[in-house]
C-alpha cells in the first residue's frame, strides 16, 4: 500500500516550511554571532599587536562588529518573544538578512584594511579565519539559503578582489583557488538547504497523516530511505571541498615561501585534518542512529587489521614519545571487517591521544570460543563515576577546555553503537592515574580471511610519469593537477569515462590511473578503470579515491582489488601511493 499523495506546491505547506526554516535560522544563529565576534576581535587585536593594522582602524572595526552583533542579538530575542505566525515568515527573514548583510560587509570591507601588504603569512591567516567562519555558517544559515549567500558573497568576494589586485603570480594563484572554492561551498550549502527542506516537508506531511496509521508507516519508511541516501551523499560531498583544499595546500608547498608562511600552511593542513575528523565522526553517529549500517561478518585475520590501524597512529605516538606496541598474532576472528576496524581505530586512537607518557599495548588473547582484542594504555585513567558517561556523545575526560586536538568526544559513543551492531561484547577496566584497558570480545574464526592490500610508504615519487586523473569535481581536478605537477608528473585531468577514453584514444598511455569511485550520472570508477585497462592492455596500475563512508560502497571498492584511498587524503599519503604503484611491475587485471 502506498502513502496518500500530497501537493508539494500547496501554499499552506510551503508557508509552514518557510516559517520553520526562519525559526531554525534564528535558533542556530545565536552562538555563531558571538563566536564570529570573538574571532574577529582576536584577529584585529593580533594585527594591531604585530603593527600591521592601525589601532584606530582596528578598534573601529571591533566597535562596528560589537554594535551590529548586539542589534542582531536583540532582533533574535524579539523574534522568540513575538513567536510570530507562519504567515509573517518573510518579514522576519528579511530582517535577519539585513543584519547578516551588515555583518558580511563588515568583514568584506574590513578585509581591505586587515589584509597586511607584504605579509603573506598574515594574509593567509585572515583568509583561513574567514573560510572557517563561512564553513561554520553553513549549518547556522543554511536552513534558509538566501541568508547564507547574503553573508557569504559580500564577506568573501572583496578579499578575492584584493588578492587579484596585488598583481603577482602567487597572489593570482591563491585568488584562483578561492574562486574555484566559491561554487563548491555554494553547492554544499545548497545541498544542506535542500536536504533540510525535504526533511521539513516530510515532517509536516507525516504530521498531517497521523490518523492514517497505514499511510503513516509508509511515509516513515520512505523518509528513512531518503535520510539514508542523504547521509551517504552528504558523506561524499562534505569531504570533496576539504579534499581539494588539502591538495591545494600541498601544491602551495611547491612555491618558495617564507618560513612563517610555511608554518601557517602547516596549520591549515592540520585544520583540514581536524575538519575531516569532525565530518567523519558526526556522519558516523548520524548513520548509526539511522540504522543505515548493516553487519556483514566474515572470517578475518587480526594481525593485518591491527597493523593498519597502528601504522596510521604511529606518527602521533612517536611525536609524544609514547611506545606503541603490537603483540604479533596468527589468530582470526568472525566479524564485519570494516566495522571491527572502526572500533579498533577509535579505541587505539583514543589510547594514543590521551596517553601523555608510557606506552599503548595492542594485542589479543583467546577466551574459550571467543577472542579478546585488547588495548592497554598508561593514560590518566577513568574514575568509576565517569565510566558510563564516557560512552555519551561529546563527553571527554580531562578536557574541560574542549581542546580539539583531543577529539570531539564521539569515539566511544561510536564504539558502543558499533559493538551493538556487531553483537560483540565490550569490557573496560580503569584505574585513575595508572591507565585503562578496553577488551572487545568477538567469536573466534576457524580460518583467516585474505588481508586487504596495503600500500607501503614510499615518499619519493619518480618524476616524469604520466598520470590520468578522473574526477567529476572541477575543483578536485584543478587541485590534483597542481599537486601532481608540482611533484614532476605530467597530468591529464578529465571529468569522466568518455573524456578519459578520448585521451587514451589520442595516443596517451598513462603510467598510473587515479579515479574517483563515484562519478557523475551514476558512472562507476571501478568500471571506468577496468575498461581503460582493457583498452590499454590490462597492465596500468590504478588507485581508487572515495569520499564515501557507506559500508556497502566501501566493500564494493575493496572487492575490486584496486588500492583504495579515502578523501580528504593527506598529500604525503597520495605521494607514497603514487611512488609505490608507478615503481611496481605491471600486473594483470585483478580477478573479478
Amino acid at each position: 500500500m502506498t502513502a496518500p499523495a500530497f501537493d508539494a506546491t500547496d501554499p499552506v505547506l510551503i508557508q509552514r516550511i518557510r516559517a520553520e526554516q526562519v525559526r531554525l535560522l534564528y535558533a542556530s544563529a545565536g552562538i555563531s554571532m558571538f563566536v564570529t565576534l570573538a574571532i574577529g576581535s582576536a584577529l584585529a587585536l593580533l594585527l594591531i599587536h604585530l603593527g600591521t593594522l592601525a589601532p584606530w582602524i582596528g578598534w573601529i572595526w571591533i566597535a562596528v562588529m560589537v554594535i551590529h552583533t548586539t542589534l542582531r542579538a536583540g532582533l533574535r530575542r524579539a523574534f522568540f518573544r513575538a513567536d510570530p505566525l507562519a504567515a509573517d515568515w518573510k518579514r522576519w527573514a528579511d530582517r535577519f538578512m539585513a543584519g547578516a548583510l551588515v555583518g558580511a560587509l563588515t568583514w568584506g570591507i574590513g578585509s581591505l584594511w586587515l589584509l597586511a601588504p607584504g605579509r603573506l603569512d598574515l594574509q593567509l591567516l585572515f583568509a583561513a579565519v574567514l573560510i572557517a567562519v563561512i564553513y561554520g555558517t553553513i549549518s547556522a544559515f543554511g536552513s534558509y539559503l538566501p541568508a547564507f549567500f547574503v553573508l557569504f558573497l559580500p564577506a568573501f568576494l572583496p578579499m578575492v578582489g584584493w588578492f587579484l589586485l596585488q598583481g603577482d603570480l602567487l597572489h593570482n594563484v591563491i585568488a584562483g583557488m578561492f574562486l574555484a572554492w566559491i561554487p563548491t561551498v555554494g553547492a554544499l550549502a545548497r545541498r544542506y538547504s535542500r536536504g533540510l527542506e525535504e526533511a521539513l516537508r516530510l515532517r509536516f506531511v507525516n504530521a498531517a497523516l497521523v490518523e492514517d496509521l497505514t499511510a503513516q508507516k509508509a511515509i516513515a519508511e520512505q523518509a528513512n530511505l531518503a535520510k539514508s541516501r542523504f547521509l551517504a551523499s552528504a558523506s561524499h560531498d562534505l569531504r570533496q571541498p576539504v579534499h581539494a583544499l588539502g591538495m591545494f595546500v600541498g601544491a602551495l608547498r611547491g612555491h618558495r615561501l617564507q618560513a612563517r608562511s610555511l608554518a601557517l600552511i602547516d596549520q591549515v593542513d592540520a585544520s583540514v585534518a581536524a575538519l575531516d575528523g569532525l565530518f567523519t565522526s558526526l556522519l558516523d553517529i548520524s548513520r548509526l542512529d539511522a540504522e543505515a549500517v548493516q553487519n556483514q561478518p566474515a572470517d578475518i585475520a587480526v594481525q593485518p587489521l591491527l597493523d593498519r590501524v597502528c601504522r596510521d597512529v604511529a606518527t602521533e605516538a612517536d611525536a609524544k614519545d609514547v611506545a606503541l606496541i603490537v603483540v604479533p598474532t596468527r589468530a582470526a576472528v568472525h566479524s564485519d571487517p570494516l566495522l571491527l576496524e572502526r572500533v579498533m581505530r577509535n579505541l587505539i586512537g583514543n589510547a594514543v591521544r590521551y596517553t601523555a607518557a608510557g606506552a599503548v599495548l595492542v594485542g589479543c588473547r583467546r577466551r574459550g570460543d571467543r577472542l579478546s582484542l585488547e588495548v592497554w594504555d598508561t593514560g590518566p585513567g577513568i574514575a568509576s563515576e565517569q565510566r558510563e558517561a564516557v560512552f555519551e556523545e561529546f563527553f571527554q575526560v580531562s578536557n574541560p577546555d574542549r581542546d580539539r586536538s583531543k577529539g570531539l568526544g564521539l569515539g566511544l559513543a561510536i564504539v558502543r553503537r558499533l559493538i551493538d551492531i556487531l553483537g560483540h561484547s565490550l569490557d573496560m577496566q580503569s584505574e585513575p592515574g595508572k591507565g585503562t584497558v578496553f577488551r572487545v570480545l568477538a567469536p573466534r574464526a576457524m580460518a583467516a580471511g585474505a588481508p586487504v592490500e596495503v600500500i607501503e610508504p614510499s615518499f619519493t615519487a619518480p618524476p616524469g610519469g604520466l598520470i590520468l586523473a578522473i574526477d567529476d569535481e572541477q575543483a578536485i581536478r584543478a587541485s590534483m593537477r597542481e599537486l601532481l605537477s608540482s611533484w614532476g608528473h605530467q597530468v591529464l585531468a578529465v571529468s569522466g569515462g568518455a573524456s578519459a577514453f578520448n585521451a587514451v584514444s589520442g595516443g596517451a598511455r598513462p603510467d598510473l590511473i587515479i579515479c574517483d569511485f563515484r562519478l557523475r550520472d551514476g558512472e562507476s570508477g571501478i568500471e571506468v578503470i577496468k575498461a581503460l585497462r582493457d583498452k590499454l592492455g590490462g597492465d596500468v596500475p590504478a588507485i581508487l579515491l572515495t569520499g564515501d563512508t557507506a559500508p556497502e560502497n566501501l566493500r564494493m571498492a575493496l572487492a575490486s582489488g584496486y588500492p583504495l584511498l579515502h578523501k580528504p587524503l593527506a598529500h604525503a599519503r597520495l605521494r607514497a601511493a603514487v611512488g609505490s604503484l608507478i615503481r611496481r611491475p605491471r600486473t594483470a587485471e585483478p580477478a573479478t
